[in-house]
C-alpha cells in the first residue's frame, strides 16, 4: 500500500525506512498537509501526520475524494482531526501511543523545579547573582499532590510521586475503584486539598477550561498548577489574573491555549502576536517549555511505528487496537 507521510521531521527518518517491514510504500513530506499540496496524496491510500497539518472537514473530504481511505495520526491526542467527517466520508483514523514515562518524569520536574524556584536561580546564575533572597522552597514530602485525570500518565506520575513520601489525591470519573499510591476523590477535594494540581485529562468539550476562575477560588492560597496535557484545559485569562493576585503560587505549563501557530517552531525572526505567552513567560514562578514533555527516542520512534502498523493493519483488513472510532 501506498502512503503519504506529512510533517517529517529528521528524527523520524530511521523509523520511516522501516515502512518496507510493514508492507507499505512511503512517500515523505516535510511541510505540514494543507489544501495547497493535498494533491501530493494522489495514488496513496494512507496518510499519516503530527499535529500540527489541516484536518479539517474541507481537506478530510478532499482526502476522501482523492482516494485517502485511511489517516494515523502520529500523535496521542486528536481532536485536531474532524471525526464526524471522516466518519461521514469512511476514512478510518488512529492516533499514536508511547509508554508514559517520558510526560510523567516531565511532570514531576515542572512540580520540583517550582517547588525550589529553579528559574529565578537559573536566571540570576546567568548574571553573576548568586544571592538566597526570595529562593526559599518547599519539600515535597509534607504537600498534598492532586492528580486530575488517573489514565496511563497520571498514574505514571502518582508511581513517581511515591518516593517522595507525599499524600496524593486524585479524580478521575471514568475510573472505578481505588488506584496504588492515591486517595480516589472527588474533583473540588483535590482543588481544595492539593499544594500542587496536575493535569492529566484528554482535551474535549467536558474538559475545555477545566481550570477556570471558579475553580481557582477553590484551591488553596499558593498552590502550584501543572499541565503537560493540553493548554485549553485551563482558562488562560483566569490563570494569568491568579498569578497576579498571588492565589496562584506558580505554574508549571508545557501547553497553553495560544500555542497553535507557535509550537515547534523557530520564530526568533518573525512578528508574534500571542500576548498571553509573553506576558505568562514574565512572571518569575511560571515555567513555559514549548510542548516537549513528550519528546525522547523512545517517544518519537513509537509514534512513527503506531503509525505505520496502524496503516497496514487498516490496509489488511485487521483489527486495529488504535483505531479511535473502534475505541
Amino acid at each position: 500500500m501506498k502512503i503519504a507521510a506529512f510533517e517529517v521531521k529528521d528524527y523520524e527518518l530511521p523509523d520511516f525506512a522501516k515502512a518496507k517491514d510493514y508492507g507499505l510504500e512511503a512517500k515523505l513530506y516535510k511541510e505540514d498537509l494543507t489544501k495547497d499540496n493535498v494533491e501530493l496524496v494522489k495514488g496513496c491510500e494512507g496518510v499519516t501526520t503530527l499535529g500540527f497539518s489541516d484536518l479539517r472537514a474541507p481537506m478530510i473530504r478532499k482526502l476522501a475524494e482523492l482516494g485517502v481511505k485511511y489517516l494515523a495520526t502520529r500523535t496521542v491526542g486528536f481532536n485536531h482531526i474532524d471525526l464526524a467527517a471522516a466518519k461521514e466520508c469512511g476514512i478510518r483514523v488512529s492516533n499514536a501511543f508511547y509508554d508514559p514515562y517520558n510526560v510523567a518524569d516531565f511532570t514531576v520536574m515542572l512540580m520540583l523545579m517550582l517547588l525550589r524556584k529553579a528559574k529565578i536561580s537559573v536566571c540570576r546564575a546567568l548574571v553573576n547573582d548568586f544571592s538566597l533572597d526570595g529562593m526559599c522552597g518547599r519539600e515535597m514530602r509534607n504537600l498534598t499532590v492532586g492528580i486530575i485525570g488517573a489514565g496511563k500518565i497520571g498514574r505514571a506520575v502518582i508511581g513517581n510521586l511515591q518516593g517522595f513520601g507525599c499524600r496524593i489525591l486524585a479524580y478521575d470519573p471514568y475510573v472505578a475503584g481505588e488506584i496504588a499510591g492515591a486517595e480516589m476523590t472527588s474533583f473540588d477535594r483535590v482543588l481544595e486539598e492539593s499544594d500542587i494540581i496536575s493535569l492529566h485529562v484528554p482535551l474535549n468539550d467536558e474538559s475545555r477550561h477545566i481550570i477556570d476562575a471558579g475553580a481557582i477560588r477553590k484551591m488553596k492560597d499558593g498552590a502550584l498548577i501543572i499541565n503537560t496535557a493540553r493548554g485549553g484545559l485551563i482558562d488562560t485569562g483566569a490563570l494569568i489574573s491568579a498569578l497576579e493576585s498571588e492565589k496562584i503560587g506558580g505554574a508549571g505549563l508545557d501547553t497553553i491555549e495560544a500555542e497553535d501557530g507557535l509550537a515547534h517552531i523557530d520564530l526568533r525572526a518573525r512578528i508574534v502576536d500571542k500576548r498571553d505567552i509573553f506576558y505568562l513567560k514574565q512572571f518569575p514562578n511560571v515555567i513555559f517549555t514549548s510542548h516537549y514533555a513528550f519528546f525522547t527516542e523512545e517517544a518519537t520512534a513509537a509514534m512513527v511505528n503506531c503509525a505505520l502498523r496502524s496503516l497496514r493493519d487498516f490496509g489488511e483488513g485487521k483489527k486495529n487496537p488504535l483505531e479511535i472510532f473502534g475505541k
